[in-house]
C-alpha cells in the first residue's frame, strides 16, 4: 500500500469512528438529524462532556435547542461577528425564521389613500396610513381585528387626521393576542366632531403594548370612548402622549379600563394640555387590578374649564401606584373629582406633585373616600378649593396576613391563583389540591447556539446595539421588553442567591454544573394536564432522599431569543409526584414541586403570604414547576 492509499484508509477510519460516536449520542434524543456539524449535534457532544452520568437527556429541554442547520449557523455566526452583530439586521427576517426567534414585523408608512368606508373583520399585521384623512363623515369598523393572534403588530398613522364627523369603531380588537403591539400616531389630529369608539380592545391579551401619540390633538369636539379596554390583560403597558392636546371641547370616557388586569402600566403625558372645555371621566379605571402603575404627567396643564372625574379608580386592586405630576397645573376653572379612589385591599402608593399649582379661576378639587399612603407636594392651597371627605388613614398596625384576613376569599383568589402556593404537608399520598394554570404563556422561541450568542451584546449599556440588530425603534415594546429583561438579569442578587441569565443551553449547563457539580439532572412537570382543576397527589418521591438540598431553578424571560433567568436556590426540598384525576384515579400528569424552607428575605407582600396567611421566615412555601420552566438538582 502506497503512502497516498494509506492516508485515505486512515481518513475513512476516522470518519467511520466519528460518525458512529455521534449515532450513539443521538440515540438518546429521538428523532434528531445525524449531521455532526449542526448546533444541536455540538450541544449533544457538549452535554456528554460536561455532565457525568448516563441518565437520559431531557427531551423537553433539547426541544428548545437551536434549529439552525450547519450552513445557516455558520453564515449567521459570520454576520454576528461584524460590527457587534449589527450585520445580522440585514438578514433579520431570515434569521428570525430560521432560528425561531421573537421578532416583530416591520410596518413601514404607506402612501395609499383611503377615501371610502372600510370594514375590517378578522384582520391582522397591517399598516394603516392616511386612513380617513380629511374625510367628511364616514365610518370605519374594525371587528375581531387581530383577534387571538400571536404577536399582532398594527400601525395607524395620520388616521382620521383633519376629518369632519368621521367615526371609528374598534370592537374585539386584538383580543386574546400574545405580545400585541398597536400604535396610533396623530390619530384624529385636527378632526372636527366624530367619535372614536374602542370596545373590548385588547382584552385577555398577554403583554399588550398600546400607544396613542398625538391622539385627537388640536381636535374640535371629538369624542373618544374606551370600554373594557385591555380588560383581563397580563403585564401590559398603555401610553397616551399629547392626547387631546390643544383640543376644543374634547370628551373622553374610560370605562372598565384595564379591569382585572395583572401588572399593567399606563402613562398619560401632556393629556388634554392647553385644552378648552375638556371633559374626561375615568370609571372603574384600573378596577380589581394587580399592582397597576399609572402616571399622569402635565395632565390638563394650562387647560381652560377642564372637568376630570375619577370614580372607583383603582378600586379593590392589589397594591398599585399612581403618580400625578403637574396635574391641572396653571389651569383655569378646572374641576377635579376623585370618588372611591385607590381603595386597594393591599395598600398602594399615590404621589401628587405640583397638583393644581398656579391654577386660577376658582379651580376645585374634591377627594371622596380616598385611599391611603398619599403624598402631596407643591400643592396649590391658596387658589384651589380642596375638599377631603372620608379620607382613609393608613392602617397603623397589622401584618399583611392580618390585613388579608379582612379581604374576601374571592379577591385573594383573583390575584393569587388557588394552588399556586401551598404548604409542604400537602405533598403526601391522597391529597386533593387545586393545580394552578401551569401553561406557558410566553411566545415560542429557541436558544441561540453559543457560536452566535457569544458575539452578540447583552447589557443595558449596549441596548442601542441590540435595537439595531432586532430593528427595535425608540419606546417600542421590543425595546421595553429587552430593557426589562436586561434589568432583571443585572439586578443585584438577593442574599444567598447566585444567578445568571443564559441564552444558550451550553451556558445553562455551565451554570448548573458550576453550582451543583457534574452529576446533575434537569426536571420539569411532564405536561399541563390538570391545569386549573383539582388533582390528587400520588407516588410522592423526595429528590435526594427528601433531604434539604440545593437546586438551580430556571425561568423564562421575554427576549427575542429564548432566555432563561437561572438562580441557585439554597435550603429547598424537591419532590416528584404523580397527579391523578380525583374522580377516576387515573394518572394525568407527573409533577415536579419545590419547597422553599427559608422565606425570611421574601417581601411581606409576596403572594404566597397573602394566599397562605403568614409572613417572611414564618413558614415554608411550595410551588409546582410550570411548563417550560425547570429545576436542576444533584442526580440521585
Amino acid at each position: 500500500m502506497n503512502k497516498q492509499q494509506h492516508s485515505h484508509v486512515r481518513l475513512f477510519c476516522l470518519i467511520t469512528l466519528f460518525s458512529s460516536s455521534f449515532s450513539i449520542g443521538f440515540a438518546t434524543v429521538a428523532g434528531e438529524a445525524k449531521n455532526p456539524f449542526t448546533p444541536k449535534a455540538y450541544l449533544i457532544r457538549y452535554w456528554d462532556k460536561e455532565i457525568r452520568n448516563n441518565l437520559p437527556k431531557p427531551s423537553f429541554l433539547f426541544s428548545k435547542a437551536s434549529t439552525l442547520n450547519a450552513v445557516d449557523a455558520a453564515a449567521f455566526a459570520k454576520l454576528a461577528a461584524v460590527d457587534g452583530g449589527a450585520a445580522l439586521s440585514t438578514r433579520l427576517p431570515e434569521f428570525c425564521a430560521a432560528a425561531k426567534l421573537l421578532c416583530f414585523p416591520d410596518l413601514r408608512p404607506s402612501l395609499e389613500k383611503h377615501d371610502k368606508d372600510s370594514n375590517f373583520v378578522s384582520y391582522q399585521d397591517k399598516n394603516f396610513t392616511n386612513y380617513g384623512t380629511s374625510r367628511p363623515g364616514g365610518l370605519d369598523s374594525f371587528k375581531n381585528y387581530s383577534d387571538g393572534s400571536n404577536i399582532p403588530v398594527n400601525d395607524f398613522r395620520r388616521y382620521s387626521r383633519n376629518s369632519a364627523g368621521h367615526n371609528d369603531s374598534f370592537t374585539s380588537y386584538a383580543g386574546g393576542g400574545n405580545v400585541a403591539e398597536q400604535t396610533f400616531h396623530t390619530y384624529g389630529t385636527g378632526g372636527t366632531g366624530g367619535a372614536g369608539d374602542f370596545k373590548v380592545y385588547s382584552d385577555h391579551s398577554n403583554v399588550p403594548d398600546l400607544r396613542f401619540t398625538a391622539y385627537s390633538s388640536d381636535a374640535n369636539g371629538r369624542t373618544q370612548s374606551f370600554t373594557a379596554y385591555s380588560e383581563d390583560g397580563n403585564s401590559g403597558e398603555q401610553s397616551f402622549s399629547s392626547y387631546g392636546k390643544n383640543g376644543n371641547g374634547p370628551e373622553n370616557k374610560f370605562s372598565s379600563y384595564g379591569k382585572g388586569s395583572n401588572v399593567v402600566g399606563s402613562g398619560f403625558s401632556n393629556y388634554a394640555e392647553t385644552a378648552n372645555g375638556a371633559n374626561d371621566s375615568f370609571t372603574s379605571y384600573g378596577f380589581d387590578m394587580n399592582n397597576p402603575t399609572i402616571n399622569f404627567n402635565n395632565y390638563a396643564d394650562d387647560g381652560n374649564g377642564v372637568t376630570e372625574t375619577f370614580t372607583s379608580y383603582r378600586d379593590q386592586s392589589n397594591v398599585g401606584a399612581d403618580s400625578f405630576t403637574s396635574y391641572a397645573k396653571n389651569s383655569n376653572a378646572a374641576e377635579i373629582g376623585f370618588s372611591n379612589y385607590g381603595q386597594s385591599f393591599n395598600e398602594g402608593t399615590d404621589k401628587f406633585t405640583g397638583y393644581g399649582k398656579g391654577a386660577t379661576g376658582e379651580s376645585k378639587v374634591g377627594f371622596t373616600t380616598y385611599g391611603v399612603n398619599n403624598t402631596f407636594k407643591e400643592y396649590n392651597k391658596e387658589d384651589v378649593s380642596v375638599s377631603f371627605s372620608r379620607y382613609t388613614k393608613s392602617s397603623s398596625s397589622g401584618s399583611v396576613s392580618q390585613r388579608a384576613a379582612s379581604v374576601s376569599g374571592s379577591l385573594v383568589n383573583k390575584w393569587v391563583e388557588p394552588g399556586k402556593f401551598f404548604r409542604e404537608k400537602m405533598m403526601k399520598e391522597g391529597t386533593v389540591m387545586p393545580l394552578p394554570d401551569i401553561r406557558d404563556k410566553m411566545p415560542q422561541r429557541s436558544f441561540l447556539p453559543r457560536s452566535i450568542l457569544s458575539k452578540l451584546p447583552f447589557s443595558s449599556s449596549k441596548i442601542s446595539e441590540l435595537k439595531k440588530i432586532f430593528k427595535a425603534y425608540d419606546n417600542s415594546s421590543m425595546e421595553k421588553m429587552m430593557k426589562d429583561s436586561l434589568g432583571e438579569c443585572e439586578r443585584v442578587p438577593s442574599p444567598g442567591e447566585t444567578k445568571r441569565c443564559v441564552g444558550s443551553m451550553e451556558d445553562m449547563i455551565d451554570f448548573a454544573t458550576s453550582v451543583l457539580g457534574r452529576n446533575v439532572v434537569a426536571r420539569t412537570t411532564e405536561n399541563v394536564n390538570g391545569s386549573k382543576k383539582n388533582v390528587m397527589v400520588s407516588n410522592v418521591k423526595g429528590i435526594n432522599g427528601g433531604k434539604v438540598t440545593q437546586s438551580v431553578s430556571c425561568h423564562q424571560s421575554l427576549f427575542p431569543y429564548l432566555l432563561y433567568y437561572c438562580h441557585s436556590v439554597p435550603k429547598v426540598r424537591v419532590y416528584e409526584a404523580d397527579l391523578l384525576d380525583p374522580s377516576t384515579k387515573s394518572k394525568i400528569n407527573h409533577g415536579v414541586a419545590i419547597c422553599h424552607l427559608d422565606t425570611s428575605i421574601w417581601s411581606p407582600t409576596h403572594g404566597a403570604f397573602l394566599a397562605l396567611g403568614s409572613g417572611p421566615g414564618q413558614i415554608e412555601v411550595c410551588h409546582w414547576i410550570f411548563e417550560n420552566d425547570l429545576t436542576w438538582t444533584i442526580a440521585d
